[in-house]
């Protein structure tokens, strides 16, 4: 099946073309939930997703009723008021739809939604003194962890013959 990340609220440009471009190079389905704090049109986004953006697929939403509405499968939040850590969970069986959702910048998803899911609230662990890590590094986070349980499905695990190959170091 699919992993998903799925942006509640975006408001920060560079964070969605960061999050953007690492889509495009794991095969993960983004999702964006309005509103935006940004317009979404390439050229807010192009300077962080470069030139990845025809390699993403993304829907957007009109609210998270619809989301939810569209969208089957196994949900994640992600929030530091989680109570399990990434490996706490498991995100190995392929044929499963996962989808990690994550908040806004400034104030996460809210709390009516992650308080009738918290068997399904994931926290990366970090010490006290910071709230949260950066949302696009969370989100990269994430997909390796669902990744690397899931044996990186069919990434490539060393540089490809359509880049510069996996001799590159070697010539």
């Amino acid at each position: 099946m699919s992993i998903n990340v799925v942006l509640y609220q975006p408001e920060i440009p560079q964070n969605t073309g960061n999050i953007m471009r690492t889509c495009a190079g794991t095969n993960v389905i983004l999702h964006l939930i309005k509103p935006f704090g940004f317009k979404l049109e390439a050229k807010y986004l192009k300077r962080d997703a470069v030139n990845y953006l025809e390699h993403v697929n993304y829907f957007v939403y009109e609210n998270y009723e619809e989301f939810v509405d569209k969208n089957p499968g196994e949900y994640y939040y992600l929030t530091r008021y989680g109570k399990t850590a990434p490996n706490g969970f498991d995100f190995s069986d392929r044929l499963k739809n996962i989808y990690l959702i994550f908040g806004r910048e400034s104030t996460g998803i809210p709390k009516e939604i992650l308080a009738k899911n918290l068997s399904r609230c994931v926290r990366l662990p970090i010490n006290d003194h910071i709230r949260s890590l950066n949302l696009a590094n969370t989100v990269a986070v994430m997909i390796y962890e669902v990744l690397r349980q899931q044996d990186y499905n069919d990434l490539f695990t060393s540089e490809p013959d359509t880049l510069k190959g996996p001799d590159f170091l070697k010539e």
